[in-house]
């Protein structure tokens, strides 16, 4: 198939599933659908994320970057109502899923929105930006995420990543710890690595 699931309007012919998964003592119900990342479940690198995760001890909102059909986000802000969470994609589809998704898991502190990277988010700082990003995109799109999460994190922020060992996850590394002075491997699972990364203040 030569679309892929970070196109910003995938031709493929609509055909949504649903299903329900529990993530961290939650019971969802998420549908997803054909031009979307991982259609009939929960990818595994997804749900090391959510399990890994820690909210931020500074005050302000967090990011899904690249959010899919919503899972990361979305368990984010169910298990921290105190907190609002944005979830942006370039993927229309995915984004509409996302906002579905939120409404049906009765989730309403987040905020849903297209973005081609953080071009809708240009006067926005965050506490926290997660990822699970796209790999196939290609190595440059995925570290020029890298760098604009790095611009809009707030003074000592946190960036959360997820990556496949045979995906490119040294480089990735090498290019978190050349933005960021304090890095982290917080989990390695069956050939996924969670980075953590915090933007220390001088």
């Amino acid at each position: 198939m030569s679309e892929q699931y970070f196109s910003s309007e995938p031709q493929t012919k609509s055909n949504p599933k649903t299903w329900t998964f529990e993530l961290k003592g939650h019971l969802y119900t998420f549908t997803s659908d054909e031009g979307v990342f991982s259609k009939s479940e929960i990818d595994f690198g997804s749900r090391t994320l959510i399990d890994e995760f820690r909210v931020p001890s500074i005050p302000g909102d967090i990011l899904d970057l690249g959010c899919g059909y919503g899972p990361i986000g979305l368990s984010i802000a169910k298990t921290n109502p105190e907190r609002k969470v944005v979830l942006c994609d370039i993927n229309e589809r995915a984004v509409a899923l996302a906002k579905k998704n939120a409404e049906q898991n009765n989730i309403d502190n987040v905020e849903i929105a297209v973005s081609d990277r953080l071009e809708s988010f240009q006067n926005r700082k965050f506490a926290s930006v997660v990822t699970n990003p796209p790999i196939r995109a290609g190595k440059k799109v995925v570290h020029q995420l890298f760098e604009d999460s790095f611009k809009a994190l707030l003074p000592n922020g946190e960036l959360w990543v997820v990556i496949q060992k045979k995906q490119g996850a040294a480089s990735a590394q090498d290019k978190i710890e050349y933005l960021f002075s304090h890095v982290e491997i917080v989990k390695r699972n069956k050939g996924y690595f969670i980075l953590y990364a915090r933007k220390n203040t001088l």
